[in-house]
């Protein structure tokens, strides 16, 4: 399971012109989900993500996590995380999890985030979205499970 993470002043996801979903300060999230990956993986990395001390206390350290800023979050589903560009020029993405086994995983990311206590918002899994935000760093991180 892989995330791109960018630390947000604000952004906002839409499908078909509706917005779906949006949030003020704190992190919008890319993410995709492997093959391999199961419950664990998804609530290791939405742990690992909400520990993560990348917001700036009043003294500017990176010293803060998600939760400890007050941030929000937006989570969208992102299968090309997962392209393989090993060969050739048209990515591969057979690595990348099939909705049957990729939903109830990024169900259980967003779910986890919420029982945090972390207001949560998402795009809409499978659909062609468009996302607009405003990066605030800029700070982007990207975590994978196959690193830990």
């Amino acid at each position: 399971m892989r995330v791109v993470i960018q630390r947000v002043a604000n952004a906002r996801v839409t499908v078909d012109g509706e917005a779906v979903g949006s949030i003020g300060a704190g992190l919008l999230a890319f993410l995709g989900i492997h093959v391999d990956d199961d419950e664990a993986d998804a609530d290791w990395l939405v742990d690992k993500m909400l520990d993560l001390r990348i917001f700036q206390s009043a003294d500017g350290k990176f010293d803060q996590s998600l939760q400890e800023a007050r941030g929000e979050l937006l989570v969208v589903s992102q299968f090309t995380l997962l392209a393989n560009t090993r060969k050739g020029r048209r990515p591969s993405f057979t690595d990348a999890a099939r909705p049957e086994q990729a939903i109830p995983l990024y169900e259980r990311f967003t779910d986890r985030a919420r029982a945090h206590g972390v207001p949560t918002a998402t795009g809409r899994f499978g659909a062609s979205m468009q996302v607009a935000m405003v990066n605030d760093g800029p700070v982007t991180v990207i975590l994978d499970t196959r690193d830990r």
